[in-house]
């Protein structure tokens, strides 16, 4: 049987590698949730993404991962990274719900309007 090839989309949660990082950044093979559309994804090679962590700190733009999902904490939606998911081999992990993929994007514009 083949493996049919997977491509990040919107709302996805993926381990996926951070590293190489500096200063405040996530770093290392963690999860993290896919903000952009898999067509610009699967086009481009290079996926939007917000990394998840498990310390909770209660800044103003984390949003918690859903209770019930194999990922738990916060996801950190000022820290966001625009990365070849390829190269870094991202791994689909679940599907967050709308909602949270919402607050998630709603936290982003805020920050950048």
């Amino acid at each position: 049987m083949v493996k049919k090839e997977y491509f990040p989309a919107r709302g996805d949660i993926v381990w996926i590698s951070l590293s190489p990082q500096t200063g405040h950044e996530q770093s290392g093979r963690r999860p993290a949730v896919v903000l952009s559309p898999e067509a610009y994804n699967r086009k481009v090679g290079l996926a939007v993404l917000c990394p998840i962590t498990g310390q909770i700190k209660e800044y103003p733009f984390e949003v918690c991962v859903p209770k019930g999902l194999p990922v738990t904490g916060v996801i950190l939606s000022d820290q966001v990274k625009n990365l070849d998911w390829r190269t870094r081999n991202a791994e689909f992990v679940c599907a967050l719900p709308e909602a949270t993929v919402k607050e998630v994007l709603d936290k982003l514009l805020t920050l950048l309007t």
